[in-house]
Order: structure tokens, then sequence, then C-alpha cells
């Protein structure tokens, strides 16, 4: 047997700014950190709902949704009962279609 039919194939990697990233490798989970105390009530609400809105437009790429055109209210909140979240508001759809025009 030729030694080349022995080689293992390299992992396909995705090209970052810094590195190479194989894609099979797992991500760690990011520890999560209490929110820093002190700040008025509508910045939390505004922080957690730009979570939501960024973990709802990664869902909507990643299911091949990719024109904030095409994410419509329905479309946004199926792909939250889809992932577990709970059902976003207008607001937060509108959100995750900026997110998505941002990443054009």
């Amino acid at each position: 047997m030729p030694a080349a039919a022995l080689q293992q194939k390299p992992l396909p990697t995705q090209s970052t700014a810094k590195r190479l990233v194989p894609l099979e490798t797992p991500c760690a989970p990011v520890a999560k950190r209490p929110l820093p105390a002190g700040r008025p009530r509508d910045w939390y609400v505004t922080h957690n709902r730009r979570l939501k809105a960024m973990r709802l437009a990664i869902a909507l790429l990643d299911s091949g949704v990719y024109l904030p055109d095409q994410a419509r209210n329905e479309t946004i909140r199926g792909t939250a009962a889809r992932i577990g979240v709970h059902p976003p508001s207008d607001t937060t759809c509108h959100m995750v279609r900026a997110f998505m025009r941002y990443n054009r």
C-alpha cells in the first residue's frame, strides 16, 4: 500500500483573523459570571435582550436564513421554539434582523 494512502486527511479549518481553528474542536462552555450590580433595571433588560437576539440570529444563520428579509417574526419565533428559548417580543425580533443586517 502506498504511503500516501496511509496518511489521514487534514481536518477542515475555519479561518479567523488570528489563527486557524478546526471545525470539529468542541467549544468549552464559558463560565457564567454574575452581572454587575448597581445598574439601572433597563440596562439588564437590554443586555439580556441582546444576548437572546444574538442567540437567535446565530441559530437562524445556521439553519440557512441569511437575509433579514427572510427572517419574519414567525420564522424567528419558530427558531426560538426549536432552540428552547421563550418566544421573543417584536422588539427582539427587530433586533435579530438588525444583527443579521450587520453581519452582511
